[in-house]
């Protein structure tokens, strides 16, 4: 009798109900809506306005003006106000409180939103044993990226000012890989059907674009950290060099100038030439990887999707462009949410090129 209990059933893979679709449709949403709200908390200075992690109780923002006094006495012991925001009002700081509250809000939101649907489509059998796991491990990467987005929030809580910019590198590229493996999870459900084009040679090239785009999230997310956007801000050149002169010093070349990337400008320079020139890489792979694409007897869908792919990248160098040029004092928000944001959708592209281009 126990062992029927717990027997479920499955759906087929060219039946998944569309209540399921719709499901993993609303969590990508919601990721991408994360990374987007995490974006605007990090470059407003909200990340460290809320000093403790309480899972339960941390649900319940401040309700009367004690509560918030309360709030405020707590931030104003950290690096952050003391060394940055000295002097803040209580409204100002309600403000960065807001977002950072709402950045863990929304995630307590994605917890319900996957779990609880998640249970009741296994129970009903209306889960394919190819999506099963895969929910599972979207499941464990969420509970693993709450853990870094704390370990990287207490980062700032001790003697900098701000969040490490390695464990903000890690914490974002956790995101990333989230969104990617639920989108990839997203198209088994709703296309799974075999390609009409598949070429290994165009496949192994559509992965190392992938491959090359997530270095680039990364390195972007260290320029984020290390503020390296108001170090050098003009384009094509910094400041008047391809290639800054700091760069040829070798006695940044050691250890500590890695630990301490944010006592000299190398770190700064370094970053922002690999985020660079990394763009120019993926720019170039791109434009070779469709051009040769387009050379070949293809289907109408992976026609559109390479010019798509085209659109999004050209949008997204743009934004990139901009948001550096107007890094004057400060890195504007609009624009670096934005070129976040561009990066999700240009990810996104290149892995539905990846997935028409799957073996059959």
């Amino acid at each position: 009798m126990a062992n029927s209990f717990f027997k479920f059933r499955f759906a087929d893979d060219f039946q998944i109900p569309r209540v399921v679709k719709i499901w993993l449709l609303t969590g990508l949403v919601m990721v991408f809506f994360q990374i987007v709200i995490g974006g605007v908390t990090r470059l407003t200075g909200s990340g460290l306005s809320i000093t403790r992690w309480e899972i339960v109780t941390g649900s319940i923002p401040p309700l009367s003006e004690a509560d918030w006094v309360s709030e405020f006495e707590l931030y104003k012991q950290t690096p952050q106000y003391q060394k940055i925001n000295q002097g803040m009002l209580l409204e100002d700081f309600k403000f960065i409180y807001f977002w950072e509250y709402f950045h863990r809000l929304w995630a307590r939101l994605m917890f319900f939103v996957f779990v609880f649907p998640f249970g009741w489509f296994l129970w009903r059998g209306m889960l394919s044993r190819r999506l099963l796991p895969r929910m599972l491990t979207v499941v464990g990467l969420a509970g693993l990226e709450g853990f870094f987005g704390w370990a990287m929030v207490a980062s700032g809580l001790i003697k900098r000012p701000w969040v490490n910019a390695y464990n903000l590198t890690l914490h974002l590229s956790m995101g990333f890989i989230i969104f990617a493996y639920l989108l990839w999870t997203w198209f088994i459900a709703v296309s799974p059907k075999l390609p009409e084009f598949s070429s290994d040679r165009f496949r192994r090239m559509a992965w190392t674009i992938f491959g090359v785009a997530f270095v680039q999230i990364a390195l972007g997310a260290m320029m984020s950290g290390s503020k390296a956007g108001l170090f050098f801000p003009t384009w094509p050149d910094m400041n008047g060099e391809y290639l800054p002169a700091v760069l040829f010093d070798a006695s940044h070349w050691t250890a500590d100038s890695f630990v301490h990337y944010d006592t000299n400008p190398f770190m700064p320079a370094l970053i922002q030439f690999l985020h660079r020139n990394t763009a120019y890489l993926l720019s170039i792979l791109t434009i070779y990887f469709v051009w040769k694409l387009f050379k070949e007897n293809i289907d109408a869908s992976l026609r559109r999707s390479g010019w798509w792919l085209l659109g999004v990248l050209g949008i997204q160098v743009l934004l990139g462009i901009f948001t550096i040029i107007n890094c004057k004092a400060k890195i504007p928000v609009d624009l670096g949410v934005a070129h976040q944001a561009g990066a999700v959708v240009l990810m996104s592209v290149v892995l539905w090129v990846s997935y028409l281009l799957r073996k059959k």
